[in-house]
């Protein structure tokens, strides 16, 4: 699943391999990539993510917001890390840095998944609005079948009907006046 160096550094870190998420997703190369202290590729594969083409007209607007916010967390983490002097800080600013690193990275692994979450919105109302548009096509060729059988049958039946019962009930009124007078 996940590689033994990935791991170890996750134990360091105090951070579970499983909210990572899936490999192969935005949240995983993010995530990994801020742990093995690649800032600058999680910062461009942010914003490569962000300008791809999507096949959701509202994808920008959705993640957007999630997108900058989750940039501005991975240079806070980064400078948190880098801290120049970090040795010659005492034990409690130390660990207030650590805190703070961890509080965004917590922070950062949520907006992965809010943004994981705005994809699967996006994907569910695709599917919605197909199933919709899908819908009212048959009941459109339905409703043109029904009318097209109702204007077979007004029009053509309907004229022979008709005549066959104008035919029935002149026979019929000729019948009675012949009996009656």
């Amino acid at each position: 699943m996940a590689d033994p160096a990935l791991k170890q550094q996750s134990k360091v870190n105090d951070i579970d391999a499983s909210d990572l998420g899936r490999p192969d997703t935005l949240r995983y190369n993010i995530l990994t990539l801020v742990i093995n202290e690649e800032y600058d590729r999680a910062i461009k594969t942010l914003k490569e993510f962000l300008e791809s083409d999507s096949e959701y007209p509202n994808f920008k607007l959705k993640v957007e917001r999630y997108l900058l916010h989750s940039i501005d967390l991975i240079y806070a983490i980064r400078t948190k890390r880098n801290f120049p002097g970090i040795s010659s800080l005492t034990r409690t600013k130390q660990q207030e840095l650590k805190d703070k690193f961890k509080e965004h990275f917590k922070e950062l692994r949520f907006m992965m998944k809010k943004i994981e979450d705005c994809m699967e919105e996006l994907r569910l109302n695709d599917v919605r609005s197909t199933h919709i548009v899908i819908k009212a096509f048959w009941l459109s060729v339905v409703v043109v079948f029904v009318a097209g059988i109702s204007f077979e049958v007004v029009n053509g039946m309907g004229h022979s009907f008709e005549i066959v019962l104008n035919d029935y009930v002149e026979t019929a009124i000729n019948f009675l006046f012949n009996k009656i007078f």
